[in-house]
């Protein structure tokens, strides 16, 4: 019984991906397991057994091979199983993501498998998004404030989308004023861009070390001044006041200033 055969069957059977660890402990189960059924039998017959005969009392040499299974193991077995599927021809192959070893159908084959799915039509993301998700994925956990100061625009929206397609998330709050959110990359992410780690993204390490210019949101409690902390709250009070009243149709008062004014100028 093969290693790689064994590793083969688990990643068929199970429905989530198998981390290496959790491959070889899963081997090392099988082997105890066999063991333990042995000692109880070995207990059950023991009369009934021939004591000149040792081969009775012991595993099998393809077990016991497997008892000290390690990941290390585990990985060089999947890539002589990888380097088989590819001398023979065969439409999948075995890759590893965030959680871990699955089976995937080979790119190659891509279009040919898409035609299972017609109503699945594979989506792009705008290039405001893609920025978004970029320094997301880079400076993670960041807040929405070090993401606008980065981009020089509102990222509400995009942050929406991409929470609305599960590619990040919200990993808590910031020990900093006001306790903003910080996003974060998701399983899905990775899953999606085909890596396992943010290390794995192109120039992970040099990206991941620039420093961000501060958000409004991340000035210091030092530099902060409780007047001026309460003259902003005012000022985003009635920023959301005449966000309501604009959707609602009302104009605001410079519009009706600029109405009246415009009025007078006609009537002289």
């Amino acid at each position: 019984m093969q290693l790689s055969a064994i590793i083969e069957a688990l990643l068929i059977a199970s429905e989530d991906p198998l981390p290496s660890s959790e491959i070889a402990r899963i081997i090392r189960a099988r082997v105890a397991e066999a063991e333990d059924a042995l000692a109880a039998d070995s207990e059950s017959e023991e009369e009934d057994e021939d004591p000149s005969d040792p081969e009775s009392h012991s595993l099998p040499e393809e077990l016991q091979a497997l008892a000290d299974m390690n990941e290390d193991a585990v990985t060089a077995a999947i890539v002589e199983l990888n380097r088989h599927y590819e001398t023979t021809g065969r439409a999948f192959l075995c890759a590893e993501r965030a959680k871990g070893w699955k089976i995937y159908t080979h790119p190659d084959y891509a279009a040919f498998v898409r035609q299972l799915f017609p109503d699945r039509k594979p989506s792009r993301m705008s290039g405001p998004a893609m920025e978004t998700l970029a320094i997301i994925a880079y400076r993670q956990p960041v807040t929405k404030g070090s993401i606008e100061a980065v981009r020089g625009v509102s990222c509400d929206g995009m942050l929406q989308k991409l929470l609305d397609r599960e590619l990040i998330k919200i990993g808590g709050r910031a020990e900093l004023p006001g306790r903003p959110l910080l996003y974060e990359t998701t399983d899905l992410f990775f899953e999606h861009f085909g890596v396992k780690s943010v290390d794995e993204l192109p120039n992970a390490n040099e990206l991941r070390t620039v420093e961000l210019p501060q958000g409004e949101e991340e000035a210091s409690p030092a530099d902060s001044d409780p007047d001026t902390e309460t003259e902003g709250a005012n000022q985003a009070e009635d920023i959301e006041k005449q966000l309501a009243l604009t959707s609602a149709g009302v104009p605001n008062a410079e519009e009706t200033q600029q109405a009246d004014t415009a009025a007078s100028e006609e009537e002289e």
